[in-house]
């Protein structure tokens, strides 16, 4: 074999093997679109928002926080979205926005602010209105408290081509 043939068979190699640790970090997952179809869980109905409702969309509520990944996080959880989710990622769920989108989380006990990837369903208890993962939780300073009150801001719904922002247009 030459050296320029070794060296193809190298690069090669090098491009599947980022590939198969892109696909296997979580995001961004292979959903292409927008996920707004109705569903059914514990006996209620959930209607998502479309996409435009969603970019102007902003709520207050009580957020918690949620873990999908066991065995001290060798073992990932998936999202709605069929995305692996690790608790270091800046993830979260929300029963009614278009998966996926962006929105910024703020903690409205003590100002603090996080941007996240809304890619799951969820909370599915009463009087909840965002989930995030514990990283998320931590960046807010209510991880030790398990719930607090938070407000969230759409920024954006969708990805890559399908991407739209809270201005009304294609990123």
């Amino acid at each position: 074999m030459s050296l320029p043939t070794v060296f193809r068979s190298i690069a090669s190699a090098g491009v599947v093997l980022s590939s198969m640790l892109l696909v296997s970090c979580g995001y961004p997952g292979g959903h292409h679109g927008y996920m707004t179809h109705a569903y059914r869980v514990r006996g209620q109905n959930y209607q998502p928002m479309s996409v435009n409702a969603a970019l102007n969309f902003t709520e207050t509520g009580i957020c918690s926080w949620y873990n999908e990944s066991t065995f001290f996080g060798l073992n990932r959880g998936t999202t709605s979205l069929g995305e692996k989710v690790m608790p270091w990622h800046l993830t979260g769920a929300h029963k009614t926005l278009p998966l996926p989108c962006l929105v910024k989380v703020t903690n409205l006990k003590n100002g603090k602010s996080v941007r996240i990837r809304i890619n799951d369903r969820g909370p599915f208890i009463p009087n909840r209105h965002l989930d995030v993962t514990p990283r998320a939780a931590k960046i807010l300073g209510f991880y030790g408290q398990g719930l607090t009150t938070t407000r969230i801001e759409v920024l954006s719904v969708g990805d890559g081509s399908y991407k739209r922002s809270n201005r009304g247009g294609f990123f």
